[in-house]
């Protein structure tokens, strides 16, 4: 049986990223994007979150953001596969995994923030407080900007 380390696939995922430093994150979400914050409520709760971003847990992220799914499911703020999302989790691991399979979903333009939230807070990038966590995890707003 071929084995494959969680090193080759990640390595694997991140070669089909274009993946983006926390300026880059700032100047792209200026300019449209979607971030999701995939991170855990108690993460949120503890550090803090980009501003502007969209939280959607790991757990129910394809369900979510794919387009076919279950309109019960999925949440409004995916505007279609051509939108720029970019996920963000709390050091840039698991976002790159799950930005792999947004693009295995077709979404051509995700990608995920190298580093992750702990890059951009390193960065001295705006953190806003965590407001209430949705009812029904990943289908509420993004948080202010």
């Amino acid at each position: 049986m071929n084995r494959t380390t969680i090193a080759e696939l990640l390595a694997a995922a991140r070669a089909r990223l274009q993946r983006l430093s926390p300026e880059e994150l700032r100047e792209a979400q200026r300019e449209g994007a979607l971030v999701v914050d995939t991170r855990s409520a108690g993460e949120r709760s503890r550090d803090g979150l980009i501003p502007g971003s969209l939280h959607i847990p790991l757990s129910v992220l394809e369900w979510r953001v794919d387009p076919d799914a279950d309109p019960a499911f999925h949440n409004p703020h995916i505007q279609g596969l051509e939108q720029l999302i970019v996920l963000v989790c709390a050091h840039g691991y698991s976002s790159s995994l799950a930005a792999a399979r947004l693009r295995d979903l077709g979404f051509t333009r995700a990608t995920d923030l190298d580093g992750g939230f702990a890059a951009w807070s390193a960065a001295g990038l705006p953190i806003a407080p965590t407001g209430e966590e949705d009812a029904v995890p990943g289908m509420g707003d993004p948080a202010p900007s």
